[in-house]
C-alpha cells in the first residue's frame, strides 16, 4: 500500500515536472519576462507573450525580446522556415517605369499571430506568422501619381505602426510622397473616418508649401497616448529657397485631425530663435526627423532625433548654433510641448544628424537608479541623459573645435564631447588609424589622405575637401543599437566608412546660394577600406558604468577581393551596416550587402545605386561574452532590422532582404 502510494506520488511529481518543462518550452517569455523601460503593462505583456507590436519591439526602441527557445545549445540548428515575396515584384514586372527600389527595409510587426509589413512601394501586407501565407495586401498606388522616383533614397519604407482599442485594431503607414494611411488591421481596408477616406496628405498644414519632389516619408510613425507622432524625410538639396520645413506633428489616431506642430527650426517669438542669427530661421528648413523615434509610454514623452538644417555641409547662410538642428528633443506627446532638449552638434557641418531611435534604458549609476535615454550617433558617441529631466548621466564637456577656412562660414568654436561612454569607433584622421595590412598598403593610404584636408572629429568641410572619420554613414547609422534590460548592456553596430566633405560654388541652375557642400565616400588603396580593421563591428557597452565590455568584428572579410589576394583569413569584419537583435538568451546579427557607385538609368529622374549581395549570413553570439555560437548562410543579405516572435510553438526570426536588382522578400528563420 505504501509502495503504491509512493509510486503514485512519484508519478504525479514526474507529471508536474514534465508539464512545467513543457510550459517553459512553449511559453518561455511569459515566465521570464523582463521589465521594459517606459512600457505600459499592455506593451510589456505583448512582448512577454511572444509578440512584436512596435517597430523595435516596443516604443522603448530596445530591439529586445525575452524569448528563450533559441539558445546557445541549439542555435546551430537554425534553418529557413519560409520566404515571402513582396507584391512589389508583380507591379514592377507589369510597369517597369515605376523604377527600382533602393532597398527592401521594412521590419514587420507581429500581433495575434499576424505579421504586418510595408513594402518599398508603400503597400501594406498581413501575413500568417507561422506559415508566411499572405492574408491581405493593400496597395495605395502611390507609384501612379506621376512624380517618378521619391526624393532622397527613392522607393523605401521601413515599416508600419499598430494601434488597438478593445476590438478596434488599426495599421498606420507613412508612404512615399507623404501620405498617411490608416487601415483596418483585420481587413486591410482604409478606415473611412480617418482623414479623407482613410488618408491624410502630410504635405498640407505645414508652415510653408513643400515641393513633393523634396518631401517624403521613410520611417514608421510612433503612437503615444492615442497621438500619432510623425516626422519626415526631406531632401537636403539647395534647389528650393526657402527650404522645406522638417516640423514634427501630432495627429489624432482615430480621426487623423492635426493636434499640434513642433517647429524644429525655432520661429519668431519661440525659445531658441536667438540661435538663428541674421533671421536665418525665416528660410532655413530640413532639421527633420527621418530616423525612427522612441517614447516613454508611462511618462507620455516622445524622443526626437532631429537632423541637420539646410545644407548639411555649409552653414554660411545660417549663422549661429541653430536650434533644434542636430538635437535630441523630448516632447509631451499629448500637447507637442517641449520638455527638454540637448544639442548634440552646434551649427552642424558634417551631416552628423542623430540617425537612430534613442534607446530607453534603466541604469544604476553610482548607486542611483536612473530612467535614462541613450542616443548613439554617426560620430561614434553615445550620449546618455535622464529621460525625465534631460540632465546628462555623465558630464558632457564643451571642447574647442577648429575654425573653418571657407569664406562666410563660421563654425562653432566648441562642440559637446561625452566623457562616458568612450567613443565606440575611430574619430578623426591620423596616420596610425589608416589601413596597415602591409607597410606598402599603409604608405599608399597615407598618399591618398595627403591630397585632402584632415584633422580631428570636427575638422570643418573645405573647398579642397576634408576627410571625415566617421563619415556621413557612421559610426552608428539607422541600424542603431539594441538594449538588454536584463544586464543594462547596449549593443551598437558601427562601420568604418570615411567620407570626403567639399564646399563649392554651385552653378546658377543648381542653387541661389553662394556656396553649397556635399559628401562622398572615400575608398582606400587597392579596393580596400581606407582605415584599419575591424571594418565593421558590434560594441557592447555596460550602461551602468559606461565601460566598453567587448568588440566583435562582423562579416567575413575574405568576401573583399583585395583581402583574398593578400591571403588574409583572419576575421576583420566588413564595412557594411549590421543590425542587432537581443533575446533572453543570445544576440542575433544580420548584415547588409553593398552599393555600387551612383549612376543614371534611362527613364529615371535621379541617379541610382544598385544593391549587391556580399557573403550573406546570420550570426548568433553569446550576448555576455561576444563568443560566436553559430553562422548560418543566407540566400541574400539583410536590408533591415530583424525581429522575433512565437507562433505555433516556435520562435521565429524574420528580416527583409533584397532591393534594386535583388528579389525583395521576408525571410523567416526558426529551429
Amino acid at each position: 500500500m505504501r509502495e503504491a502510494t509512493l509510486r503514485k506520488a512519484g508519478s504525479q511529481r514526474l507529471i508536474t515536472v514534465v508539464g512545467l518543462a513543457l510550459i517553459l518550452f512553449a511559453t518561455p517569455a511569459t515566465l521570464r519576462a523582463q521589465s521594459i523601460p517606459g512600457a505600459l503593462p499592455e506593451s510589456a505583456k505583448a512582448l512577454s507573450q511572444g509578440e512584436w507590436p512596435a517597430y523595435a519591439g516596443t516604443s522603448a526602441a530596445a530591439r529586445y525580446s525575452p524569448l528563450r527557445q533559441i539558445d546557445r545549445t541549439n542555435a546551430k540548428n537554425l534553418h529557413i522556415a519560409w520566404r515571402w515575396k513582396s507584391p512589389d515584384i508583380a507591379i514592377r514586372d507589369a510597369n517597369p517605369s515605376v523604377g527600382p527600389s533602393f532597398a527592401n527595409e521594412s521590419t514587420p510587426l507581429m500581433v495575434g499571430g499576424v505579421l504586418y509589413t510595408s513594402t518599398s512601394l508603400s503597400q501594406v501586407a498581413a501575413i500568417d506568422a507561422a506559415t508566411g501565407a499572405t492574408k491581405w495586401v493593400f496597395d495605395p498606388k502611390i507609384y501612379e501619381n506621376g512624380l517618378g522616383i521619391p526624393p532622397n533614397l527613392g522607393w523605401i519604407n521601413r515599416g508600419v505602426a499598430y494601434w488597438r482599442n478593445a476590438d478596434d485594431e488599426r495599421i498606420l503607414i507613412l508612404t512615399a510622397f507623404a501620405q498617411m494611411i490608416e487601415l483596418d488591421a483585420k481587413t486591410g481596408k482604409p478606415e473611412p473616418g480617418f482623414g479623407a477616406g482613410g488618408r491624410v496628405d502630410l504635405t498640407q498644414s505645414l508652415r510653408r508649401p513643400v515641393d513633393p519632389g523634396y518631401y517624403t516619408m521613410s520611417s514608421p510613425p510612433i503612437i503615444v497616448r492615442d497621438v500619432i507622432v510623425v516626422g519626415s524625410s526631406v531632401f537636403d538639396w539647395w534647389g528650393t529657397r526657402p527650404s522645406p520645413p522638417g516640423d514634427v506633428r501630432g495627429f489624432d489616431v482615430v480621426t487623423g485631425r492635426l493636434l499640434w506642430t513642433f517647429h524644429t527650426v525655432a520661429q519668431e517669438g519661440e525659445p531658441g530663435v536667438e540661435t538663428w542669427l541674421k533671421d536665418s530661421w525665416k528660410e532655413t528648413g530640413n532639421a527633420n526627423v527621418w530616423a525612427p523615434m522612441s517614447a516613454d509610454e508611462e511618462l507620455g514623452y516622445v524622443y526626437l532625433p532631429v537632423s541637420t538644417p539646410t545644407n548639411d555641409y555649409y552653414g554660411g547662410h545660417r549663422p549661429g548654433d541653430g536650434l533644434y538642428g542636430d538635437s535630441l528633443v523630448c516632447l509631451d506627446a499629448a500637447t507637442g510641448n517641449k520638455i527638454w532638449h540637448y544639442q548634440l552638434v552646434h551649427h552642424g557641418l558634417w551631416d552628423y544628424d542623430p540617425p537612430a531611435a534613442p534607446n530607453l534604458i534603466d541604469v544604476t549609476v553610482d548607486g542611483k537608479r536612473i530612467k535614462a535615454v541613450a542616443q548613439v550617433t554617426k560620430q561614434a558617441f553615445t550620449y546618455v541623459f535622464d529621460r525625465v529631466t534631460g540632465k546628462p548621466v555623465w558630464p558632457i564637456e564643451e571642447r574647442p573645435a577648429p575654425a573653418s577656412t571657407v569664406p562666410g562660414e563660421h563654425a562653432s568654436p566648441t562642440q559637446p564631447f561625452p566623457t562616458r561612454p568612450a567613443p565606440f569607433d575611430l574619430q578623426g584622421v591620423g596616420d596610425a588609424d589608416l589601413i596597415d595590412l602591409t607597410p606598402e598598403i599603409h604608405k599608399e593610404a597615407i598618399e591618398i589622405v595627403a591630397s585632402f584636408d584632415r584633422g580631428g572629429l570636427y575638422a570643418p568641410p573645405s573647398q579642397r575637401g576634408t576627410i571625415q572619420m566617421p563619415g556621413k554613414a557612421g559610426g552608428a547609422n539607422w541600424a542603431g543599437a539594441a538594449v538588454d534590460p536584463e544586464t543594462g548592456t547596449l549593443y551598437v553596430s558601427t562601420q568604418r566608412l570615411p567620407s570626403l566633405s567639399t564646399v563649392y560654388k554651385p552653378e546658377p541652375w543648381e542653387s541661389s546660394y553662394d556656396l553649397v557642400g556635399g559628401g562622398q565616400f572615400l575608398q582606400g588603396p587597392r579596393g580596400l577600406p581606407l582605415f584599419k580593421p575591424p571594418f565593421g563591428s558590434i560594441v557592447a557597452i555596460d550602461m551602468n558604468t559606461g565601460e566598453h565590455r567587448w568588440r566583435v568584428p562582423v562579416g567575413r572579410s575574405v568576401a573583399i577581393p583585395a583581402i583574398q589576394k593578400l591571403g588574409i583569413t583572419e576575421r576583420l569584419g566588413l564595412p557594411s551596416r549590421s543590425w542587432v537583435l537581443v533575446t533572453g538568451t543570445v544576440m542575433i546579427v544580420v548584415q547588409m550587402g553593398f552599393y555600387d557607385a551612383p549612376h543614371f538609368v534611362p527613364g529615371l529622374n535621379m541617379p541610382t545605386m544598385e544593391l549587391h549581395n556580399r557573403d550573406p549570413h546570420l550570426w548568433v553570439y553569446d550576448k555576455t561574452s561576444g563568443e560566436m555560437l553559430s553562422e548560418m548562410e543566407l540566400p541574400s543579405n539583410a536590408t533591415g532590422a530583424p525581429m522575433t516572435y512565437m507562433a505555433g510553438g516556435k520562435q521565429f526570426i524574420v528580416f527583409p532582404v533584397g532591393g534594386g536588382p535583388l528579389v525583395e522578400e521576408l525571410i523567416a528563420v526558426s529551429l
